[in-house]
């Protein structure tokens, strides 16, 4: 009597691995600074520039010959809304404590001032500089004569700080009213790209039989 044995099953071919993607959710507390970056720079002026999607901030030593380009930050604009309330609550806090920062010396009187163009060719652009350094998120600190701008690419798993600025206290007003200025710009922007571009009507509704 002869048994026949079933025919050896195929083995089952291993799973193709699955890729992850999840939302991640954290409680930003402090972000990392680099050792390269915990001294920070000195700016003594502060440029706003708009791009398609983002902005870009030039902080500029401008003290003597040659004048400097100290550091870049480059922003989105999702971003700039967020960082014109951070700067206007840390600038009423320093009010409240300090008092009004003494404004900067008005120019004199019949004497042009140089344009965007003649500024930049006046500036010594180092190449470390020149890339800049992307941030979404910004912290401030302050004393009574300078604040502290800390620059965050604020990503999982921790947030690290990309640059640190530091301006006197004269500086920050003007530079706040820069960016308001640029924020009001990009919002009528938005708005007139709506209006030009208006949503597309909703599908009619399937007729009842």
């Amino acid at each position: 009597m002869s048994e026949t044995l079933p025919d050896d099953p195929q083995p089952t071919p291993p799973k193709p691995p699955e890729q992850i993607t999840q939302a991640v959710q954290y409680s930003q507390i402090s972000a990392r600074v680099p050792d390269k970056l915990n001294r920070g720079v000195f700016a003594t002026n502060a440029l706003v520039l708009t791009g398609n999607q983002e902005l870009v901030c030039d902080f500029l030593l401008r003290m003597v010959p040659p004048y400097l380009l100290a550091a870049r930050v480059v922003v989105p604009f999702t971003a700039l809304a967020p960082m014109v309330k951070a700067i206007s609550e840390n600038l009423d806090n320093f009010r409240a404590r300090f008092g009004v920062p003494t404004p900067l010396p008005t120019p004199p009187p019949n004497v042009p001032q140089p344009n965007i163009v003649e500024v930049y060719e006046q500036l010594k652009i180092p190449e470390d500089v020149a890339v800049g350094a992307y941030a979404n998120t910004l912290m401030i600190s302050h004393t009574a004569s300078e604040f502290c701008f800390d620059f965050i690419l604020d990503l999982f798993p921790r947030p690290t700080v990309t640059q640190r600025i530091y301006l006197s206290s004269p500086q920050v007003p003007p530079f706040l009213n820069t960016l308001k200025r640029t924020l009001e710009q990009l919002q009528q922007r938005a708005h007139q790209q709506s209006q030009h571009h208006p949503a597309p009507p909703a599908p009619p509704e399937n007729p009842k039989p």
